[in-house]
């Protein structure tokens, strides 16, 4: 008992000797107020950062303030918690008065808590990594694909082959003149339609994909999104969507690459377990096409399935 006596009362006397530096006392008026990083208790306090660091090591260690980080920042707020420096502070403050310095803090603090609203450069400093989260939580997801789409020529006509139910479809229809959405099934079709009634460019054609029923050199851009690994003949695909395309014409496919997960073929019907690069060149070259790009795509955290390419060819 006598070593934890001594040693609360140590905690009390180092903690009176922190209150009695008025500067001290001045941030954690501040911090009492609002959470702040250590440039924003700099501007409310009018002294140089090295100075509020300095002060906020002592604080933190005997416990007047909390400390958390937000990306690459330590933000600083008055704790309360503990009884004894609740006390402490509460007969601290009822001695202070109305001081003028203690006013114009209150004055400048105003003024960074506005800045912080408008300013965007200080609102990013202080949430950092945290940006990512707060946009999707304002904006929703997708959003920045949809305006990348807004790239593509407004003249356009594009083949959505094998279409489903049209998710593609629904993307590239408001970016460009018209959208051939192309699927063997006709239930397919049919739920596309009902989703898409809205567009009045979309077409919906049903027919195999190794006999489209679409004109020659008649499309911009083909797209097979997540498509040849379910057909038997994926070369073949490719020659039949080289046939319509235009002389400029791209043929994009997403599709995913090899793996060796079997289930996906028990389970969901698939008939190829993805593809490699050196396939879809030489499937081209058979189709007078050539790969101009090929690469991996980003996985995303929320998939669970094979990771995923996206290849673009164009025309020899």
């Amino acid at each position: 008992m006598a070593n934890v006596t001594t040693t609360n009362g140590e905690n009390w006397l180092a903690r009176l000797a922190a209150l009695s530096d008025r500067s001290r006392v001045r941030i954690l008026l501040t911090l009492e107020q609002a959470e702040l990083g250590v440039g924003e208790l700099s501007r409310s306090l009018g002294m140089p950062q090295s100075t509020v660091s300095r002060h906020l090591k002592p604080l933190f260690e005997l416990g007047f303030v909390n400390k958390r980080s937000e990306g690459t920042a330590s933000l600083y707020r008055l704790n309360l918690v503990d009884p004894a420096i609740k006390a402490l502070w509460k007969s601290t403050c009822e001695q202070l008065g109305d001081a003028e310095d203690f006013a114009d803090d209150a004055v400048r603090l105003r003024q960074v808590l506005l800045d912080r609203r408008i300013d965007s450069r200080s609102f990013f400093g202080r949430v950092g990594g945290d940006w990512q989260s707060i946009r999707r939580d304002l904006f929703g997801h997708g959003f920045s694909d949809d305006a990348l789409l807004q790239l593509l020529p407004s003249e356009w006509v594009v083949a959505d082959l094998g279409c489903g139910t049209g998710d593609a479809a629904e993307r590239l229809a408001p970016v460009v003149s018209r959208v051939l959405a192309v699927d063997r099934e006709p239930a397919m079709l049919t739920a596309a339609q009902r989703r898409l009634e809205a567009f009045s460019n979309i077409e919906f054609l049903e027919g195999d994909l190794l006999r489209l029923p679409i004109e020659n050199a008649s499309v911009d851009l083909a797209v097979l999104i997540l498509v040849l690994h379910h057909q038997e003949d994926p070369a073949g695909i490719m020659r039949e969507s080289a046939r319509i395309l235009k002389p400029e014409g791209r043929l994009l496919i997403v599709d995913m690459m090899s793996h060796d997960r079997t289930e996906f073929t028990e389970e969901m019907g698939h008939i190829h377990l993805g593809f490699d690069e050196d396939a879809l060149v030489e499937w081209g070259v058979d189709a007078n096409l050539v790969c101009m790009k090929h690469h991996r795509m980003r996985p995303m955290a929320s998939g669970r399935g094979p990771a995923l390419f996206c290849s673009i060819f164009g025309r020899t």
